[in-house]
């Protein structure tokens, strides 16, 4: 049954997701980010980036779901809330692009936003003071933008709530119930839409295994070095993923 909805894509495609999966997977795993601005970049050099953001959106969907009722009882409720009001203003503006736009255009420009995303986390930046409504809006709609048209979302709302004087665990709360409601707006605007088809499911079914088994792997290693080794190691994993996605490379890597 996989086997006749993945007709249109090539074994040796579907072998480089289960990599790129799992690699994403690892990242998110021990260093808690990346996932997405490693997946992306890389699965649309190899797929289209309308197969690619959906499925990474079903994909971490599904596997991460166990972290939703802990972030319940931790986050602060009522600021997810406000967020998540710029989220619902912000991702169907980027689904748009990505249902819309030339596809080579969609792979420069999410080259382009994983580099200054990139480069926002390695400079340290964070907002410093109590989050503000208007701002915390402003920062859920240009999450909801970079989430709608590539599943890039996160660093905003990491370097945002960071400097925002909530405790660490509260962060980290915030910023799992965040995503899991960007993620539920998020599959309503890619259904709407119809990105997300049958075909993207039976993908996700091969890749899930992948992803897990990264997330798992990422988790039980983070011991092994210091956490600033980790994301250094992350930071090159983004960068690499970003340069061999690189269209201009596509006769040469591909």
């Amino acid at each position: 049954m996989l086997h006749l909805l993945l007709a249109g894509i090539s074994n040796q495609a579907v072998f480089a997701i289960v990599v790129i999966a799992l690699i994403a997977g690892l990242a998110r795993g021990f260093s808690g980010f990346g996932a997405a601005l490693i997946f992306v970049p890389l699965a649309s050099s190899v797929i289209s980036p309308k197969i690619a953001a959906p499925l990474l959106l079903v994909v971490d969907g599904v596997m991460t779901i166990g972290f939703v009722p802990g972030a319940w009882r931790l986050a602060d409720k009522t600021n997810v809330s406000v967020m998540a009001l710029g989220a619902v203003v912000g991702v169907p503006l980027g689904t748009y692009a990505l249902a819309h736009l030339d596809p080579l255009t969609i792979r420069w420009s999410i080259i382009a936003v994983v580099i200054a995303l990139l480069l926002l986390l390695m400079s340290g930046w964070r907002y410093h003071g109590r989050p503000k409504a208007y701002l915390t809006v402003a920062v859920g709609a240009i999450s909801g933008i970079f989430s709608g048209a590539a599943q890039v979302g996160g660093p905003p709302v990491v370097a945002y709530w960071l400097g925002g004087g909530f405790a660490g665990n509260t962060v980290r709360a915030n910023i799992i119930l965040y995503f899991a409601v960007s993620s539920a707006i998020t599959a309503a605007s890619y259904l709407w839409g119809g990105l997300i088809t049958t075909s993207i499911v039976a993908l996700a079914v091969v890749a899930a295994p992948a992803y897990g088994m990264g997330l798992w792997l990422g988790a039980h290693i983070f011991g092994i070095a210091s956490e600033q080794t980790f994301r250094r190691l992350c930071f090159g994993l983004i960068a690499l993923s970003a340069f061999i996605s690189l269209p201009v490379l596509d006769g040469i890597l591909r």
